[in-house]
């Protein structure tokens, strides 16, 4: 695979070709060199003026179906939306069927995986069957490339549980993900506790369930002395008690989907199911909160949160839909919508996540194998069924023209041009 690609804007934090406009010239899937003016006769060039080139985007929070769901989305179907999406990498939620609880489904996944454009990192279940009741293998699974552990969209309500995983998975400096809801406040409503779940009739999720499960583990991880990740804050005083927890000098990162960063929950006043989300769409002053907490390093990571389905799961009654949307294609577009430099969403979709998994960050230089993305700030793109590259389109952004666009995304010798 030979690529001169001309003209690009670097964006790497610590490089010497940050924010330079020069040429990357890509032999055999590896840069063999950046500078001005490179002329490479034979090669396919592409042209990226007005452009910028970065570190491929790396996802935290991916749900693909397979094993066991691949109606839903299988790996060759979810990969190709990763990489139109400019991700070079994906950590998988072990929501699957069975889910990937054992050092089985871990190798299953890598080795499915394999020869693709994006990597694939799966992310094991703290507890057997992600039940919450008794811790799954989760050494075997680390010795067999999981590179965290985390129930995925269920949140461990029982106190000892989490603190046996934190205690555990610092014995081999694993790393622990906190879905953090309490169940017995959020109850069995859909929605966000607020004016519109009184308009709408419905009983909502109120912030503090969110709140509580963050206060608990920060204790937790406080008290064990381990690092814990929160994944898909959404609510202002998530940020506030992840704030100070950082300037207590505690280990605790998180991530925010990037759907959060532009929603809230006045979309829901329709019914429609497209908007059902876990954790729900919140208050504006929410998403001012999230925005202002990645803004000032409070929040480390946006991630897509794609969690596909199909059709007859979500075009039904809002209560009985299921949770969820795609947004590997979309994650990019949000972060620009929500009003993000093209430099603090490198950092956040590029840097930070792979810093989180301790995931070595590829480098824009010579003798570097190729691993980036191309995209650019300004050109608008319409996501439909057309562009769609997932295997499913529960989506509320399908048919709208988003701002925002990646136009080349390199990796493993392949390149994928959208």
């Amino acid at each position: 695979m030979n690529l001169l690609i001309q003209s690009a804007t670097i964006l790497q934090p610590g490089s010497p070709f940050h924010q330079q406009q020069l040429d990357i010239l890509i032999q055999d899937g590896r840069i063999v060199n950046v500078a001005a003016g490179i002329s490479a006769d034979g090669t396919e060039v592409f042209d990226a003026k007005g452009k910028y080139v970065s570190p491929g985007f790396f996802d935290l929070n991916c749900n693909i179906g397979e094993p066991g769901l691949e109606t839903k989305e299988d790996l060759t179907s979810g990969l190709q939306a990763a990489a139109a999406g400019g991700f070079t990498a994906v950590a998988l939620m072990p929501g699957t069927q069975p889910p990937v609880h054992s050092k089985t489904e871990v190798e299953y996944v890598i080795n499915k995986a394999k020869g693709n454009l994006v990597d694939v990192y799966p992310l094991g279940a703290i507890s057997y069957k992600r039940e919450g009741k008794d811790l799954a293998e989760m050494y075997d699974m680390y010795l067999s490339g999981a590179k965290a552990f985390t129930d995925g969209d269920r949140p461990v309500k029982d106190a000892g549980v989490m603190e046996r995983a934190l205690l555990y998975a610092k014995g081999f400096n694993a790393l622990v993900f906190s879905y953090p809801e309490d169940t017995a406040i959020a109850g069995s409503a859909k929605v966000h506790e607020g004016v519109v779940s009184t308009l709408l009739g419905m009983k909502g999720i109120p912030a503090l369930a969110e709140e509580l499960m963050i206060a608990r583990d920060l204790y937790l991880a406080e008290y064990t002395s381990s690092p814990i990740h929160f994944s898909t804050i959404s609510v202002a005083r998530s940020v506030e008690l992840i704030r100070e927890a950082k300037r207590k000098g505690l280990p605790v990162t998180c991530d925010v989907a990037a759907h959060h960063l532009v929603l809230t929950d006045e979309g829901l006043l329709g019914f429609d199911s497209q908007f059902k989300v876990k954790p729900p769409l919140r208050t504006q002053i929410d998403v001012d909160a999230l925005i202002e907490g990645l803004k000032d390093g409070t929040i480390d990571a946006i991630v897509s949160q794609h969690t596909p389905h199909e059709k007859e799961f979500k075009e039904v009654e809002f209560e009985i839909a299921a949770y969820g949307i795609i947004g590997l294609q979309t994650a990019f577009s949000l972060a620009i919508q929500a009003g993000l430099s093209a430099e603090l969403i490198v950092e956040k979709l590029a840097v930070n996540p792979r810093n989180i998994l301790n995931v070595a960050i590829p480098v824009i230089e010579n003798d570097q194998p190729a691993s980036l993305v191309v995209f650019d700030t300004e050109a608008e793109w319409t996501f439909d069924t057309k562009s769609n590259r997932s295997k499913s389109s529960n989506s509320p952004f399908i048919g709208q023209n988003l701002k925002g666009k990646v136009v080349l995304t390199c990796n493993n010798q392949q390149v994928y041009r959208f």
